[in-house]
């Protein structure tokens, strides 16, 4: 078994500095002291982490605490590869709304439209399902976790399982509890859906729409749609659960099931990208970017857009991001400000940390930065 809770783990801070040193003459210099107190921070929650931060005066920085194999000792650079789990949801939602934007999906059209006779139980209809409410959970729809079938999910750690069987898994359960005016209620269920409704519509599936639409697009060389492959891309941030006091190693994983909602593979620094170009403006319409970030009230964040989580830290500072887990044992957290200028971006190798206090490192450091 690799890595265990025998083995000592040293949590040793590293960075690499891909900026440019500033020039003698440059006003105002990079200060890094914010990114060594939000590494100094983490070394203490007691995961390999990945730390990727953007601002005007540093640049982008990569920089680790931990580390990435517990059984070698290899320690976290900030170049490592990892999933990122539900952060793929804005990237479909980024799909679907150029889609919108070419004319070929409106998002008041209802999905039976595009998936005739998917939708259709006693409980749901996908006639009276709108395809923005799949991109802001408030479809009514049941999340697909919730069947029986995975309750022990490391039985299906090997298998190919399509999207579409997910949400026929999901159709077969009662309703979720719903929250604020607008019936908020998360569920993985919608974006599978809509990740079949972008394939419907063009023809590839969404895993080819999302790398031809965003990762070519931005030359982005470290972000990869898995399909059945099970391994990382080296270097890669091994993922680690902690079951009776022992932490297994279960980087490898088939994730074909998350599909829409959960199968990207990246890097901090391609996922900067992602958001820098999806917040300014680089991948969507005026129009499209508008629609993305009209939320409505949920009970995770300050609001729910499309496919993206706002957060007020303070009443001058919005950020924009998307959390993400997967049964392998990785976490993600990221938050980047309204102008897309500055960003924070955790990749998280272990299952139970504190959250809280991870938290509090981002909204300090992306208000630090600068």
């Amino acid at each position: 078994m690799r890595g265990n809770g025998n083995v000592a783990v040293a949590l040793t801070i590293t960075a690499v500095l891909l900026a440019p040193p500033a020039a003698a003459n440059a006003t105002p210099r990079c200060d890094p002291g914010p990114i060594r107190t939000a590494l100094t921070a983490l070394a203490r929650v007691g995961a390999g982490i990945a730390l990727t931060t953007r601002s005007p005066r540093c640049g982008l920085r990569n920089s680790g605490v931990g580390r990435a194999d517990r059984w070698t000792g290899r320690v976290v650079r900030g170049t490592e590869h990892s999933r990122i789990g539900s952060n793929t949801k804005a990237w479909t939602a980024t799909v679907v709304l150029q889609l919108v934007g070419e004319g070929r999906i409106a998002l008041a059209d209802k999905v039976d439209r595009h998936l005739p006779g998917l939708i259709r139980t006693s409980r749901y209809d996908g006639r009276e399902i709108t395809v923005r409410q799949l991109l802001q959970h408030t479809s009514g729809l049941p999340d697909y976790l919730e069947a029986p079938f995975w309750q022990d999910e490391e039985r299906r750690r090997w298998d190919h399982i399509e999207p579409v069987r997910t949400v026929r898994q999901a159709l077969t359960l009662p309703p979720p509890q719903r929250w604020g005016p607008a019936g908020f209620a998360y569920a993985n269920t919608n974006y599978n859906l809509a990740g079949l409704l972008v394939t419907k519509v063009t023809g590839r599936d969404v895993g080819t729409e999302i790398t031809e639409r965003i990762i070519k697009r931005l030359g982005l060389r470290d972000t990869y749609w898995p399909g059945d492959r099970v391994t990382l891309p080296r270097p890669e941030l091994r993922g680690y659960l902690r079951r009776a006091g022992m932490l297994l190693d279960r980087t490898e994983w088939n994730t074909s099931e998350a599909g829409a909602s959960g199968s990207l593979i990246s890097t901090g620094a391609d996922v900067t990208a992602f958001w820098t170009a999806l917040l300014t403006g680089e991948l969507l319409a005026p129009d499209q970017l508008a629609e993305l970030k009209r939320t409505v009230p949920d009970e995770l964040s300050d609001g729910y857009g499309l496919g993206v989580e706002r957060r007020r830290l303070t009443p001058d500072l919005i950020t924009w991001g998307h959390s993400g887990s997967m049964p392998s044992g990785h976490k993600f957290r990221n938050a980047v400000t309204e102008d897309g200028r500055r960003s924070v971006t955790l990749l998280i190798g272990a299952d139970t940390f504190d959250s809280a206090e991870v938290d509090l490192v981002i909204g300090g450091l992306i208000r630090d930065l600068r």
